[in-house]
């Protein structure tokens, strides 16, 4: 069902009525939108150059509406609408604020990243008070008390004897004289009490005797030095006995003394630390909770600062801000031209100023050409870099019309405010190039002054005459060409050079020009250039003729500091210097017309390229003369015949910037010459009908005739012809190829002489060359940023501006032109893109009536947006709106505003059904109409002064049913067609909710909130997730609102007569009430409560949006103070229900063990947490279901650690358990596990909430909860902690890359990513999505992972865990102080109690950084001293878990931490010594030797010069306190320190068999034995060694422990009379249990607190492992014991669990007796030999219990390696052979294991008791195995003399046992005869046909084997060859009657059973196996007969009628018979039918 739809409140009103509250309200700020919030801002547009492109009278000269438009567009300001907290509206990227990222994050130290390997500092224990005081060389023994003194190993030591700072002696090993190594073990002298010489050991050697009747033996190397050290520790030992006498007598006298003067005031702990002189205790004295809640808080993080995301702050996914158009920027570089010398030169002028010259005028034009793209990419380039000596032979020519080129002249003009004359000789061009690559060439063309042919020019040149002369002759010639023919050019020569090295555009700087190639007058084209361009590329030699020349010119990239360059228009660009030298100019690039090299124009440019191409004249016949051609190009405004040319043709260097004509160059002799000149002309800014081009051809005349010079001087050129082309047709320009005809004459009004009428009126007498051919090529190119050649848009601005001339609309006319604009080519699109949109605007906006028009013109406005999106430019349109768009008032007075015309005209495109592609584009880009309405809507709002309106009066009620009938048009667009077009509504979806949160700061706010309403109401909870998304992107970016806190109300909406109290209205759940006042967050969590019962990617989406949200208000710097953060908090407190309400999958195990997997195997066992249910039958926190948690309690465990362990976190429960689970599980919700990421968002979350939120709030709302929902909210702490739990820089690597390799290439939601990227918009979904792959990594994932990145990273995760970690204790803290009553009841035990307690220490177990544990154990300090009684009185767990944790800290290898906790450790036996009002610390005292020996068994006791160190302090602590000082607590204090130094010497040993379970449980073993005395520390053992026993798989052995724990347990309550019986209840379960009645009573009981309760507790956990070891037969006698407690105490559901469990179990009996699958393990006989390697192990025996099936090769390798490990691999042999091995024949250099394979042992008459395979598995301590020998010492003989020996070993203990080996004690052999062996052979067939028989499902394949081994005598002779051996006539009488007798009896079963099979077998084939059965049968006939024989032949001797005993034996002996019975009894069928098969045998 759909989630209940929240009418939101009316906003306007709700703040009208509240108006009072509001303002007086402290944090008004978060209730009130600011004002101001939007206003507009005119930005002047930004020119590149000096002044503006756009002539000034520009707009008066226009006359075409399109050219006013573009000229407008080019001159005009940007318009932008400002919102000023813009920045706070997108994602928590764009916050204003930069400082999410501290600047220095603080480096945390944590325990797990010490070096393992780091050497202890061990240097700190001998460098104390007294020093070393003594050192050498000692051999030392392995002491054991169970190896006899005299084969004691002796290894050499070096020792040193030094005295600790509390007094004590201690005696180190090491290797070798450095003490930097860990010492290899240490002696405590205070623990000794005698020392004596022993030399029956060992010469030299003495024996330190300690307290607990233990000894060490030394041996020193000579005689001088054992007297010394025995000297020396007699000493010791003596004072150490004196001091303690002292001791003991002090304390009596001060006990009396103080009894007096403290009778009757005790005082309190706190008084008496200040009162002590220690300056550490008198600080702890000191502490209160305030104090330490502000040093909590000094220097705190910001969690969210270390979120991965905010880390990874990358900001790629934000585009860019959106800028205005600007000119378009290509590949730049500058071409500098410097100098054009060839091999002939001179010294031409007088003067001696400058070398030797070139000796004539040479010119240089370049260009770029693209030679893959085969066309010339620039304009050119004109340089003339002759020196003035030359350019002097060109000044006497006077047409060339440069006067006055010497210096500058006063009038000079100037050119847009630069010197003609500095433009004049420009050496230096830049290119530009749109798409660089390396196939660009810049060519360099040379021309020099017209003299002849090229090939006769360049020939002098070219010969290697003598060059002096030739040079002067040259030169004279040159003279008198130049100043006849100076103004005419001609090819000369090329050259070229490639420009890029690559596509990016790197200048190939090292590219040189090629030579200079004399130019072919066949190949001048651009074409031809462009061939002999790829022909030189090729590397094979060209054809080309060289010219030798030095052409020096330089590319290189444009400087920063550029300065002086002006355009292609010579308008000067920024920056420009005054003294205007050496200035550069642009060269325009001609851009190839394809839509994705254009750009919107933003300049004013207007040139016309006209190219002369070819004059074809050989077939002319009017002029005699036409060879040498020249063409002269004009541009003119008139036909007439006075017209002049207008000057606007660009000129060459040297002459007028702008000419009237140009001429082209001329080719010698050619009457039909190609050219390849560019002419520019600068075209006026209004172009009329008239305006055309002229060419005019002259012929040139050459001839250089010395004497007829004067004669003939004027006839230089003569005119041979015209041709003339108009600019417009059609009003528009027009740029194709021309071919045009040649006049030879030019009449006046030649323009009308186009048409062909007028070319017959003879009244014009224009004569036409050739037949008025098309003669001339030409080809024009415009490069205009005013005109346009597209005739539909030409058309669409004509028509428009005869509309605005006043002309009569024609209906349907204007729709016809905007449809034509659909045409449009997209170039021309983008290049007048603002210039159309904005005429599309105005037109819609002036729609007078007619719908068709707006909707038409909406259709072309989609149509240009769709184009723009597809050629990738969407940028420009985002440009537009924001710079240029302004929505005009209509022309008319009603008319409506452009907003709500859009508006419509939108809706009514998404109604029409039919043009779906148009829906789909509308759909796709919808963002660019939403802009558009939000910048119009504001506009309007601001230039019409209506935001000052009530928000209610600012739109009329059309515009607002407008939008909500588009809002009803999108919908079905998105919810139903999501699937058929994702990308289109994704968009939709995202632009819609960007408009409406624009429409939140314009309109009535609760009229959108309505809209949103309706839209998410369109969703639905069943929807997929595709939908889903939607609908969080939507909500995300409607909660990024500026204002969204404001929008949201954070007030209370309380009942007015409730106002007095405060939390009455405390809205903490998702009620309809919260929902509707704070509607947007209400929606949110409402949606995202829903998302969390979903799938994984849609809870992802869910958990991301609130997470960037709260990030978001965290760093919001509008927000920053702490009240603020408060009130923003409690908008979120629902949060927390939501939590509570999914705690189980948070804090499931499964949650937890996901996040421990990731962290090291050995770390793992540390992970407690102590919520998971370890009783596995009570799920952790039932939903809102206390009676699933008899009286509240979560935890079933009460040992020390209350683990998730309980179950060993390496092995996931197996299916069993989960079977047996599942029916309990029922309450749980059934949504899949969330993932750490998710856990680990949802949680910062959380803390965010938990840190920020006040402190009444927080506690108003705890008082809400029941007792269990609190615990429920603790736990949901406990998790953070867990969660976020440093795991250390090693695993921070190793996750890392199994986290790349998993996810590399797996971008798990880029495909659906929207194609919209306003700022505010598309990036924050990328991100969010971005966001999915990391689980929590802030790396940069490129490949693999650098150092730094890990570094890094463990820095971060660092700062997580730390700041976790104080908001948990800040909360934890509050919680302990507001709750102290509830937690001090029942003194401290009860669950709420524990809970806390439990969080406390999960601080210790999560290995918290240093910083965290300062602060963490002042916490623990004010916790032992506020609630003394929960640790002191009744149960000790929590006494015992706490000593435990601050133990392991003593051993830490941060020393601020090891202080910390031993100064923890003090207070801790101080309090409770306190606490006994100074009796004693008994309880404290034995739980830290019972944590002691745990971290011990745990092997967690590394360190253990660093463990020295904290006992040290705690000593040091006792002696210097002087409250304490006249009690006996120093001296117990002392008492304590050495019981731990004893029990610390067994360290050595457990380090030792680290890695050797075996002996590692063995140690464990004896030391549980030696503890009989003291229950507790012989339970730890046990349980030490069942959490080894589960990390290893030994699942059986680690239940025994448990039982045994139970069992003892279990007698103690008995013998207190507390319980009905005592160990003896478990025999049945097995009979080692006995042990634990070895129970002694002394003084280790005193402070013993078993209960009921504790028992309990215990039976459970034994039935959990009995169920894990897969023992379910026993489950039930521990069951018996359980079950009376639950009746008496009336725990039904406890009861019916129970009963659940049984019914399981049984259930599994039968289960497993049906598939045979269990298997309860595989024995095997190991021995082991060697004295050096095993020492006291040497020759001992041992059975060994491996798991399921192991073989014998399995084993003998697993010893093998770990013995190679611990004595070298060489060294380690494995005996195969079964047979007693002689110790004498073993090399001692080697170990020898021998390991054989054996099998339990029982005699008959226990076969027949223990029925089942279980009963002979359980319990069994005989085992037995077979070696075969005969009488000749072979192995294997014949049938006749093969012996077997049996041997039966006895083990000490029954299996299975609490250890998986149990020492051999008795050896039993027993040899059999041949015939014992035959009947051995023939029973065991038997057996296992009888098996295979019963079994309940048989076993065909089985069944034949078997069959056929014992029926055909060809495969097996087996049976037939004992009965051959032992029973034919022959032999019988060899062997005892008895033997004999068996036998016969044995192969009667035998063929009965025979029979049986095949019966069965029978019944069982399938037809194809019928024959195969016959074959079975026969030969089973055969061998009844072979056997009758036998035996008959026997039985004759005794009876004389053979055929009646054959008769008798076969047919109706019991045999057969019997078989019969049997087999009727399994088949079920009567006796007579199945009779019939086995007749024939009786025939035979």
């Amino acid at each position: 069902e759909k989630t209940k739809v929240v009418e939101p409140l009316d906003y306007e009103n709700v703040i009208l009525q509240r108006k009072v509250q509001i303002y007086s309200d402290p944090l008004r700020d978060l209730l009130i939108f600011p004002i101001e919030d939007v206003s507009i801002s005119v930005i002047s547009r930004q020119r590149r150059t000096v002044q503006s492109t756009v002539p000034e009278d520009a707009l008066k000269k226009a006359q075409s509406l399109f050219v006013k438009e573009c000229i407008k567009t080019y001159s005009s300001d940007w318009h932008v609408v400002n919102y000023k907290y813009e920045e706070y509206s997108g994602d928590f990227r764009m916050l204003p604020c930069k400082s999410f990222r501290p600047d220095k994050i603080p480096s945390h130290v944590f325990e797990i990243d010490e070096d393992f390997e780091k050497d202890e500092d061990s240097s700190s224990l001998c460098s104390q008070k007294g020093g070393v005081i003594k050192q050498g060389w000692l051999h030392k023994a392995n002491v054991n008390s169970t190896i006899t003194v005299t084969m004691k190993v002796f290894k050499r030591r070096y020792f040193y004897l030094s005295q600790l700072t509390d007094g004590s002696y201690i005696l180190n090993s090491y290797k070798d004289e450095k003490i930097s190594k860990e010492s290899k073990g240490c002696i405590f002298l205070d623990a000794c009490n005698d020392v004596v010489q022993c030399p029956k050991m060992r010469r030299y050697a003495f024996e330190l005797k300690t307290i607990d009747k233990y000894s060490h033996y030394l041996a020193a190397e000579t005689e001088q030095e054992m007297e010394e050290w025995l000297v020396t520790l007699r000493k010791i030992i003596q004072s150490n006995t004196e001091s303690l006498v002292q001791e003991k007598k002090d304390t009596v006298e001060s006990v009396q003394d103080d009894e007096s003067s403290t009778q009757g005031k005790s005082e309190n702990i706190l008084e008496s630390l200040e009162r002590s002189m220690h300056p550490e205790l008198m600080k702890y004295g000191r502490e209160t909770d305030q104090l330490n809640k502000l040093s909590r808080n000094d220097g705190r993080q910001n969690l969210f600062s270390f979120d991965p995301e905010v880390q990874r702050l990358d900001f790629s996914g934000i585009e860019p801000d959106v800028k205005p158009f600007e000119e378009k920027c290509s590949r730049r570089f500058v071409v500098c031209c410097q100098d054009l010398s060839l091999n002939l030169l001179a010294q031409l002028s007088d003067r001696s100023e400058g070398g030797p010259t070139n000796v004539e005028p040479f010119f240089l034009s370049l260009a770029l050409f693209d030679l893959k793209n085969n066309c010339k990419i620039s304009a050119d380039f004109h340089v003339d870099l002759n020196p003035p000596s030359v350019r002097d032979m060109l000044l006497d020519n006077s047409a060339s019309g440069a006067e006055g080129t010497k210096g500058r002249s006063p009038g000079e003009s100037l050119v847009h405010g630069v010197p003609e004359s500095c433009l004049r000789y420009i050496k230096r061009g830049v290119f530009s190039v749109t798409d660089p690559h390396v196939e660009i060439f810049l060519v360099a063309r040379v021309e020099k002054v017209l003299q002849g042919s090229i090939t006769h020019c360049a020939e002098p040149y070219m010969k290697n005459s003598d060059p002096g002369k030739t040079a002067q002759k040259v030169h004279k010639v040159a003279k008198q060409v130049c100043s006849r023919l100076g103004q005419y050019r001609m090819p000369f020569g090329w050259a070229a050079r490639p420009v890029f090295k690559d596509s990016q555009g790197t200048l190939d700087a090292e590219g040189k020009f090629s030579p200079l190639y004399k130019q072919d007058s066949g190949k001048l084209s651009n074409e031809d250039m462009l061939k002999l361009l790829a022909e030189y590329k090729k590397p094979e030699k060209t054809k080309l003729q060289v010219i030798p020349a030095q052409l020096n010119i330089i590319i290189k990239d444009i400087p920063l500091d550029f300065t002086n360059c002006v355009t292609a228009s010579y308008i000067p660009i920024k920056p420009f210097e005054k003294s205007c030298e050496d200035i550069a100019v642009e060269v325009e690039e001609l851009v190839p017309e394809v839509a994705k090299y254009c750009y919107p124009f933003t300049v004013y440019k207007n040139h016309l390229y006209v190219y002369p191409l070819h004059l074809k004249y050989e077939n002319q016949k009017v002029f005699a003369k036409a060879r040498n051609i020249a063409v002269c190009v004009e541009f003119r405004d008139s036909d007439e015949a006075d017209a002049r040319p207008l000057k606007c043709i660009y000129g060459k260097p040297g002459g007028h910037l702008l000419t009237t004509n140009a001429y082209a160059a001329v080719l010698h002799h050619n009457q039909s010459p190609e050219f390849y000149d560019e002419i520019k002309i600068e075209l006026p800014i209004h172009l009329h009908q008239k305006h055309h081009l002229l060419f005019t051809f002259y012929h040139v005349s050459c001839e250089i005739n010395t004497k007829a010079t004067s004669k003939k001087q004027d006839t230089i050129e003569t005119q041979v012809g015209y041709a003339w082309v108009p600019l417009l047709k059609d009003g528009r320009i027009v740029t194709l190829e021309r071919h045009l005809p040649v006049s030879s004459n030019l009449p006046p009004g030649y323009l009308g002489l186009g048409d062909t009428e007028s070319r017959r009126q003879p009244s014009v007498d224009a004569k036409w060359v050739d037949g008025a051919k098309p003669l001339f090529k030409i080809r024009i190119h415009l490069d205009s940023t005013v005109y346009t050649q597209d005739m539909h848009l030409h058309k669409f601005f004509q028509y428009c501006q005869l509309v605005q001339a006043g002309a009569k609309e024609v209906p349907g006319e204007l729709v016809k032109y905007l449809k034509c604009l659909h045409a449009m080519e997209i170039q021309v699109m983008i290049q007048f893109l603002p210039v159309i949109l904005m005429q599309l605007f105005r037109v819609l906006t002036n729609v007078t009536q007619e719908d068709e028009v707006a909707v038409n013109c909406t259709m072309v406005l989609l149509h240009i947006v769709s184009k723009c999106h597809e050629e990738g430019l969407d940028h420009y349109l985002r440009s537009f709106i924001k710079y240029v768009f302004r929505a005009e008032k209509p022309s008319v007075t009603q008319a409506k505003m452009t907003h709500e015309i859009l508006v419509l005209s939108m809706a009514t495109i998404l109604k029409q059904s039919a043009d779906f592609l148009a829906i789909n584009k509308l759909l796709k880009y919808s963002w660019f109409f939403f802009e558009a309405l939000a910048k119009s809507m504001a506009m309007y709002l601001l230039e019409e002064n209506k935001i000052k309106l009530p928000r209610g009066q600012r739109f009329p009620d059309s515009y607002q049913h407008a939008l909500h009938s588009l809002l009803l048009a999108i919908i079905p667009h998105v919810t139903i067609r999501y699937n058929e077009i994702p990308e289109e509504s994704r968009n939709v979806n995202f632009s819609l909710a960007n408009f409406l949160k624009r429409c939140l700061t314009f309109m009535d706010r609760g009229f959108v909130f309505n809209l949103i309403n309706d839209y998410i109401s369109g969703f639905s909870p069943k929807d997929p997730k595709l939908l889903v998304e939607y609908k969080f992107e939507f909500l995300q970016n409607i909660c990024n609102h500026e204002h969204y806190i404001p929008l949201n109300l954070p007030m209370t909406f309380s009942k007015p007569k409730l106002q007095r109290v405060q939390d009455v209205n405390l809205e903490y759940s998702l009620t309809d009430e919260y929902c509707r006042h704070h509607f947007l967050v209400g929606m949110l969590l409402r949606e995202a409560s829903v998302a969390l019962q979903d799938n994984y990617d849609i809870r992802y989406t869910a958990i991301s949006v609130l997470k960037n949200l709260l990030i978001k208000h965290a760093f919001d710097n509008r927000y920053q103070h702490k009240n603020q953060q408060a009130k923003i908090a409690q908008l979120y407190l629902p949060l927390f229900g939501l939590l509570l309400e999914n705690l189980q999958r948070v804090a499931s195990r499964e949650a937890l063990y996901s996040c421990a997997a990731a962290s090291s195997p050995a770390s793992r066992d540390e992970f407690v947490c102590s919520f998971a249910p370890p009783s596995n039958r009570s799920s952790l926190i039932a939903d809102k279901d206390p009676a699933a948690l008899p009286n509240g309690h979560a935890i079933k465990r009460e040992d020390s650690k209350g683990s998730l362990n309980s179950e060993g976190a390496t092995s996931s429960p197996d299916q069993s358990e989960n079977i047996r689970r599942s029916s309990t599980r029922s309450s749980v919700s059934h949504c899949s596990r969330l993932d750490q990421f998710e856990i680990r968002t949802l949680l910062m979350c959380y803390l965010y909430i938990v840190k920020m939120i006040s402190e009444d709030t927080l506690l108003a709302y705890w008082n809400k909860f029941s007792p269990q929902e609190l615990i429920n909210v603790l736990v949901l702490l406990e998790v953070c902690l867990f969660h976020f739990r440093y795991m250390g820089k090693r695993n921070i690597a190793r996750v890392h890359d199994a986290w790349l390799s998993k996810h590399t290439g797996a971008d798990r939601k880029s495909q659906t990513m929207p194609a919209l990227r306003s700022r505010a918009g598309g990036m924050q979904v990328r991100l969010q999505h971005l966001g999915s792959l990391e689980t929590s990594f802030t790396l940069n994932h490129n490949a693999g992972t650098s150092e730094a990145d890990i570094v890094h990273q463990a820095l971060l995760e660092g700062n997580i865990a730390t700041e976790v970690c104080l908001t948990v204790l800040d909360t934890i803290s509050f919680f302990t102080q507001s709750f102290k009553t509830q937690l001090l009841s029942n003194d401290g035990h009860n669950p709420l109690m524990k809970k806390v307690f439990d969080i406390h220490l999960a601080f210790l177990k999560n290995g918290q950084s240093e910083a965290a544990l300062k602060h963490v154990f002042a916490s623990l300090r004010a916790f032992i001293s506020k609630f003394p009684s929960a640790f002191f009185k009744g149960r000790v767990n929590m006494c015992a878990a706490l000593c435990y944790e601050i133990l392991k800290c003593c051993t830490s290898k941060v020393s601020s931490t090891r202080n910390e906790a031993s100064a923890l450790l003090y207070l801790l036996m101080r309090n409770n010594f306190e606490f006994t009002k100074r009796r004693t610390f008994l309880r404290t005292h034995l739980q830290i030797i019972i944590a002691v020996s745990q971290l011990i068994a745990d092997v967690a006791l590394s360190g253990g010069t660093r463990f020295q160190d904290s006992l040290l302090i705690i000593n040091n602590f006792a002696n210097s306190d002087r409250p304490m000082k006249a009690t006996a607590f120093p001296s117990e204090v002392k008492d304590l320190t050495k019981r731990i130094r004893t029990v610390l010497m067994a360290t050595a040993q457990m380090k030792e068999h680290e890695k050797d379970p075996e002996m590692l449980i063995d140690l464990q073993y004896s030391l549980a034995k030696s503890y009989a005395s003291t229950p507790e520390l012989r339970k730890t053992w046990l349980d030490s060694m069942a959490k080894i026993h589960v990390k290893n798989g030994d699942f059986s052995e680690a239940a025994m422990c448990y039982v045994h724990v139970a069992a003892l347990v279990a007698e103690f309550l008995h013998r207190k009379k507390l319980f009905p019986s005592g160990c003896t209840a478990f025999r049945k379960i097995t009979p080692n249990i006995d042990e634990e009645g070895a129970m002694k009573e002394d003084g280790g009981m005193m402070d013993v607190h078993y209960s009921e309760e504790v028992l309990v507790e215990l039976l459970e956990q034994c039935v959990d492992g009995l169920w894990k070891a897969e023992r379910y037969e026993t489950i039930s006698e521990v069951s018996k014991l359980i079950i009376p407690i639950y009746e008496k105490r009336r725990e039904f559901e406890k009861l019916t669990q129970l009963y659940r469990t049984l019914h399981g179990a049984y259930a599994k009996i039968l289960e497993v007796m049906h598939t045979r699958k269990r298997l309860l393990g595989t024995f095997f006989r190991v021995a082991f030999y060697g004295q050096t390697f095993f020492e006291e192990e040497d020759g001992k025996e041992y059975i060994y219990k491996e798991p399921k099936l192991t073989g014998l090769s399995e084993i003998s390798f697993r010893l093998l390696k770990l013995y190679g490990e611990k004595f070298g691999s060489e060294t380690v042999k494995i005996i195969q052979d079964s047979n007693k091995v002689n110790i004498k024949d073993l090399d001692p250099k080697y170990a020898h294991i021998q390991v054989t394979y054996v099998k339990p042992y029982f005699e008959d008459k226990e076969i027949s008791e223990r029925k089942t395979e279980f009963e002979r598995n359980h319990n069994i301590n005989r085992f037995v195995f077979e070696t075969p020998y005969t009488l000749s010492g072979k192995k294997h003989g014949s049938v006749e003399e093969q012996c077997k020996k049996r041997t039966i070993l006895t083990t000490l203990n029954s299996f299975p046992y609490v250890k998986k080996r149990i020492p051999v004690n008795y050896e039993h052999q027993v040899n059999l005869k041949p015939i014992d062996v035959a009947t051995d052979e023939i029973k065991d067939k038997t057996a296992e046909l009888q098996k295979l028989c019963s079994a309940g499902d048989v076993d065909m394949i089985q069944l034949q084997l078997k069959l056929q081994g014992c029926v055909s005598v060809q495969v097996n002779a087996g049976p037939l060859a004992y009965a051959r051996a032992f029973l034919s006539d022959s032999q019988s009488s060899k062997y005892p009657t008895k033997k004999v007798n068996e036998l016969k009896e044995m192969f009667r079963k035998f063929i009965q059973a025979c029979g049986i099979a095949l019966e069965l077998n029978e019944r069982l084939i399938k037809e194809d196996q019928v024959e195969y059965h016959e074959g079975l049968k026969l030969n089973f006939r055969d061998m009844v007969k072979e056997l009758s024989d036998i035996i008959h032949e026997q039985a004759r001797t005794a009876c004389q009628e053979p055929t009646e005993i054959y008769h008798e034996d076969t047919m109706h002996s019991p045999w057969m018979h019997d078989s019969l019975h049997v087999f009727c009894a399994i088949s079920g069928t009567s006796g007579d039918g199945s009779y019939c098969s086995l007749r024939p045998t009786a025939e035979i």
